[in-house]
């Protein structure tokens, strides 16, 4: 058994591949059902964001979990291997642990060091025990991997390494109103705290995004918000918390006529917000300018919208553009380090965990050893008395406790090491064990720094 870690994300794929690859909250247990089902694969999360999908997977053979998670992902974006390939990573053992940290910190994310991943990864962890798909092996890891997550944005200042993404949206949304003739040059900063002062804001979506959104939109100043959302029930809590309007999806049409920023975040499989829509709207506004921000991935809103005469569409592509060349803070440096020992102290403690039953098989079969000759020795010297008895009983099992001491603490010692799960298995092959123990990875990776 070992874990993997299979995907794509914005540094390999554009936004129309990732759009296919996106996976909605409502696809997720059928995913999480078909992969556990494959050969190879013993448990998996499933991690969908606007900038990733990836699947983490425990199987039982390298190739074998590779094909069987890469033929998953071929089904969710309905194109061939051959096409999705070259937009794939795959990640195995140390590499794929440390990815996984190297993710929850936002050390991977489209703008370093946002702290929105951490909530996600949590969220998939949490499908995935619902879903019963996640066992003991990527439980571990993942709980292992969100005190990592916390660890690095309370112990560093990752987090003002950038700011969130719906922050940089709207501070390019301001940047249009204010005419500035880069939209980029606003992504390196907050938006001020009157950027959207008079304006008026649409949300439609009330999912982490959109409440993200609400409470970048109210500290930049909006002056009203509204929310619209497929369940009533998460709007009504961005309704309370930021003191918003509440509308019907069916609304959003009329509502258009009267936003100043739009901002989307639905995760829908379909557009919510088409051309046609658009143009509409902006025959009513008699040519007012309408900036539409698209968070959500599939696109919301119909990409062709950024030709209409006083649209301004801000999607992830542009939002991409904006942040390639964002400088990031020093203390990334320092979550790459604690990523690295992180990563380290969880690899030791899985091969230790894996050597274990190794230990155990041993001194189990020299118990049975020692308890059998001990019988035959009985019958052969049936007059000693209780207490000779005793000291042989003792004698003979001392022997093969000290025996046993120096090459079980010794395997145990170089299983923390890279290589150390040859030493269980040579173990195992000496003393005969059955080979029902569990089995061990014979060819380790070296422990990698992100």
């Amino acid at each position: 058994m070992s874990l993997l870690a299979v995907g794509l994300n914005h540094r390999t794929a554009q936004t129309s591949i990732l759009e296919m690859a996106a996976v909605t909250d409502d696809d997720v247990p059928k995913v999480l059902h078909d992969l556990c089902q494959a050969a190879c694969v013993a448990e998996a999360v499933v991690l969908s964001t606007c900038n990733r999908t990836e699947i983490y997977a425990e199987v039982e053979t390298f190739h074998g979990g590779v094909a069987d998670v890469s033929d998953q992902l071929t089904r969710i974006t309905g194109t061939e291997l051959s096409d999705l390939a070259p937009h794939l990573y795959v990640h195995h053992e140390a590499r794929a642990v440390s990815h996984l940290f190297s993710v929850v910190c936002g050390l991977d994310s489209m703008l370093v060091g946002e702290t929105q991943i951490l909530g996600q990864v949590r969220a998939a962890f949490r499908t995935a025990q619902v879903e019963a798909s996640a066992g003991a092996t990527l439980g571990g890891l993942f709980q292992t991997a969100l005190r990592v997550g916390k660890r690095a944005h309370s112990e560093t200042a990752i987090g003002s390494a950038g700011a969130s993404i719906v922050s940089v949206g709207v501070g390019m949304a301001a940047a249009v109103w204010e005419g500035a003739a880069e939209r980029a040059a606003l992504a390196e900063s907050l938006p001020a705290i009157d950027a959207l002062a008079g304006r008026r804001v649409l949300l439609v979506g009330a999912g982490v995004v959109g409440a993200l959104a609400a409470a970048v939109a109210r500290r930049a100043g909006a002056a009203e918000l509204v929310v619209a959302n497929r369940s009533p029930a998460r709007a009504r809590r961005i309704v309370e918390v930021y003191m918003a309007e509440m509308v019907a999806l069916t609304q959003v049409a009329p509502e258009l006529d009267r936003a100043d920023l739009v901002i989307t975040s639905t995760g829908a499989a379909g557009l919510i917000l088409t051309r046609q829509a658009i143009a509409e709207a902006m025959v009513r506004r008699g040519g007012r300018p309408l900036v539409l921000l698209d968070l959500a991935l599939p696109r919301d809103i119909e990409v062709t919208v950024r030709d209409l005469p006083g649209v301004t569409l801000i999607d992830l592509d542009t939002l991409r553009s904006a942040l390639d060349g964002q400088q990031v803070a020093s203390d990334v440096e320092a979550v790459r380090a604690l990523v690295a020992s992180e990563t380290g102290t969880y690899l030791d403690r899985r091969r230790a965990h894996r050597v274990a039953p190794t230990v155990v098989a041993l001194r189990a079969q020299a118990a049975a050893v020692v308890r059998e000759e001990l019988d035959r020795l009985q019958t052969r010297l049936p007059d000693l008395s209780p207490r000779d008895w005793a000291m042989v009983e003792g004698t003979v099992r001392r022997v093969a406790d000290k025996l046993l001491h120096a090459p079980t603490v010794r395997v145990q010692q170089l299983a923390a090491s890279p290589g150390g799960d040859t030493y269980a298995e040579a173990l195992r092959e000496l003393f005969d064990l059955p080979r029902e123990a569990p089995a061990v990875v014979s060819a380790p990776e070296l422990r990698e720094a992100p």
